[in-house]
């Protein structure tokens, strides 16, 4: 499985984040395995949500960048990833500050969930709990 693929109705390969695209891609995502990105799409495929998962911190910018997604969600858990840096840049970014973000995690990685909050993430989630709120957080990037 592509971990780049938007999943969804009417989804449209990478096309939904170029200058077309906008409004095509509800939610981005960064997140650690396929497994969990597939999880991720399976809901998304369910609640009517198109959800975009980047391979990575530039990709995941990039496509923010050009689609302008409602929502944007980051596994602290991500290969390679400084996940309050990337908190960071996106909050800097007078385009993407007001996107809402939601920054996932092992409960028992509080410390790297402080961190994403004192970044400025919207949201920090024990990953359970992101389990749980996922089908109304991709609802709530419906118009």
């Amino acid at each position: 499985m592509d971990a780049g693929n938007v999943a969804g109705p009417g989804a449209c390969g990478d096309a939904a984040y170029g200058t077309a695209g906008r409004e095509q891609v509800h939610a981005l995502a960064l997140v650690a395995d396929l497994i969990f990105a597939s999880r991720i799409r399976g809901v998304a495929e369910t609640v009517g949500a198109r959800v975009h998962i980047a391979r990575s911190a530039a990709e995941l910018l990039d496509a923010a960048r050009n689609a302008l997604p409602r929502l944007v969600l980051l596994d602290l858990d991500a290969r390679g990833v400084d996940v309050p840096a990337l908190v960071g840049s996106l909050k800097a970014d007078p385009s993407l500050a007001t996107i809402p973000l939601v920054v996932f995690g092992a409960h028992v990685e509080g410390e790297a969930l402080r961190a994403a909050r004192m970044a400025g993430a919207d949201r920090v989630l024990a990953r359970s709990a992101f389990v749980r709120e996922l089908p109304n957080l991709l609802r709530s990037t419906l118009p």
